[in-house]
């Protein structure tokens, strides 16, 4: 969700920690056609697990062995569908599913080293009892973040 806010090319993340409100004047129906009437389109991420109480909790497994999620794309793309029809209007709808492609790119040898490295960071500022920080890297040091100073200037916010 975090990576969706920060690229600033997405207009609506949808997570598990904030309920889907389809209709009424925080709905994300209506936003979502403002918003193409203002830009003539609009990008949404849904994130894994997000609309479980629209849908449902699923008693299935994956392939995995995990609990399988709600089908809450294209639930939403078929709502949002809709509710454009409602108004005689037509969404061009561009829906992709990545599934577990997103995870299944293996790390090559600077990716790995460099989780190394702030994971390594992150257990050492734990283990020193500090709290609400980000291990990261500044002027290629380690450096422990401060996660509210991370956070406070940015346009974005999520806030359940």
């Amino acid at each position: 969700a975090y990576a969706a806010l920060g690229s600033g090319d997405v207009d609506l993340v949808l997570v598990p920690e904030v309920p889907i409100v389809l209709k009424g004047p925080k709905g994300i129906l209506p936003f979502l056609r403002q918003r193409v009437k203002e830009q003539k389109f609009a990008v949404v991420v849904v994130a894994e697990g997000a609309g479980e109480e629209l849908l449902g909790v699923s008693d299935q497994l994956d392939a995995g062995g995990n609990r399988a999620r709600p089908k809450i794309g294209e639930y939403i793309r078929e709502q949002i569908d809709g509710y454009f029809q409602e108004f005689e209007e037509t969404a061009t709808i561009k829906y992709i599913d990545p599934s577990y492609t997103v995870r299944s790119v293996p790390a090559n040898s600077a990716d790995s080293l460099f989780c190394m490295q702030l994971a390594q960071n992150a257990v050492h500022g734990a283990m020193a009892g500090l709290t609400g920080f980000s291990s990261g890297l500044v002027g290629n040091s380690a450096v422990y973040l401060p996660i509210p100073q991370l956070v406070a200037d940015s346009p974005r916010q999520l806030n359940p």
